[in-house]
């Protein structure tokens, strides 16, 4: 007898499959805003999952035991980009709906369809579940693989026309100066925790691990231009890049920690980076090297290891404006350095009193930024002076001979 009556329970289902349909879609259409507003061809998609639903109800309820795999039997009917366009909040309203209209239509077909109900609108919440999550692992996996891909073609300077869009569809934030951070990869890479830490920052970071090493691209992270009705007192002030890589230090490995250059936007950002890894291979030289440090604090030793952007820089930077600004100040600067930074020897061999040598020190730092009484930027100056001597063409008189 309960064999016949679930015989003729599963004749009935099979028989109003096309009514509970009909009545699902038009609920949907009543109670769900977001579908009504969906395109047609996605509402269609959403109705397609909803029969197929209540098709895979009915196969199982003929037969439990073979357990199908539901997740398959429904959402095999809809097109990939579906799971793109509804969130798991939104299937999981979709599925109370269909479980809603059988459940009213089906009250007079006893407790074990009701039970059955039950039990397969629990499995059906599971697998919605499962699908969602197996989708966001791969996409988890597929982005770590474009990160990856990002930061190397930064690596590399090899860019393409694709670079902004998969940028992009990283999710970047970042707008304006770009740096880029070069260190040891940790044992235990923790990456949420440097992007909590950027975030915090007011930055955007891609993070990619090449080798042994752990590169960061960091960004500025919000509105590329205020607005105008946005006062500009009410934006944060931008926080320096070395605090920035200052933060994130504890998440890099033992050893050196190069922080790049600012650049004008991420697709600048190679010479960063080029800059941050010539300070990263050549950081052992200085003894008292500070963690993090800035690539332009070691154009010394990058320069001696044959970078060609640091000598650039040298000349660029120390030897060329302070030869085009006064020739006077090149040469007290060569025998200042020559004599030990020492005034009064300085002073003695240009016939000038030590306050004027101190003088002329003072123009020199305010002209280039870097100040020769220190230790270590004489070392940078000194280098500057050697390398912009070398490249000088041959006949000119480089320095002012001794009286």
């Amino acid at each position: 007898m309960a064999r016949r009556t679930k015989d003729e329970t599963l004749v009935w289902l099979r028989k109003i499959s096309g009514e509970l349909s009909s009545a699902t879609l038009k609920r949907l259409e009543d109670t769900l805003p977001w579908f009504s507003e969906m395109p047609p061809g996605r509402r269609s998609a959403v109705g397609l999952v909803a029969q197929a639903g209540i098709t895979s109800f009915i196969d199982w309820f003929e037969d439990p035991t073979a357990t199908p795999w539901v997740a398959s039997d429904v959402f095999g009917a809809a097109p990939r980009e579906l799971l793109r366009s509804i969130s798991l909040q939104q299937t999981l309203q979709l599925i109370r709906i269909v479980v809603s209209v059988v459940e009213d239509r089906a009250k007079d077909g006893g407790e074990i369809l009701r039970d059955a109900i039950l039990l397969y609108s629990r499995e059906i919440a599971f697998a919605s579940a499962d699908v969602y999550a197996r989708a966001a692992e791969a996409r988890g996996l597929w982005d770590a693989r474009l990160e990856a891909l990002v930061v190397d073609s930064i690596l590399t300077g090899e860019y393409d026309d694709e670079l902004p869009s998969r940028i992009a569809a990283l999710g970047w934030h970042g707008h304006g100066e770009v740096s880029v951070l070069v260190g040891t990869a940790p044992r235990m890479l923790d990456v949420d925790q440097i992007r909590r830490i950027a975030r915090h920052k007011h930055a955007d970071v891609l993070i990619g691990v090449q080798g042994s090493r752990l590169v960061v691209v960091i960004g500025r992270a919000g509105s590329a231009q205020p607005s105008d009705d946005e006062e500009q007192t009410s934006a944060p002030a931008p926080v320096g890049f070395l605090e920035i890589a200052t933060a994130l230090e504890p998440h890099f490995g033992p050893g050196f920690l190069v922080l790049g250059h600012g650049v004008a936007s991420i697709v600048d950002a190679s010479k960063s980076a080029k800059a941050a890894l010539a300070g990263f291979a050549v950081a052992k030289a200085w003894r008292n090297c500070p963690r993090p440090v800035h690539a332009d604090d070691l154009l010394p030793e990058r320069a001696f290891a044959g970078d060609p952007v640091a000598r650039a820089t040298l000349v660029g930077r120390i030897f060329q404006p302070l030869k085009a600004h006064s020739p006077e100040l090149l040469n007290t600067l060569w025998s200042y350095l020559d004599n030990g930074r020492s005034l009064e020897a300085t002073a003695r061999e240009l016939f000038v009193h030590p306050n004027t040598v101190r003088y002329r020190l003072k123009r020199v730092s305010e002209i280039i930024g870097w100040d020769a009484t220190g230790a270590r930027e004489a070392l940078i100056l000194q280098s500057a002076l050697i390398i912009g001597a070398i490249a000088e063409p041959d006949g000119t008189n480089r320095r002012r001979p001794l009286r």
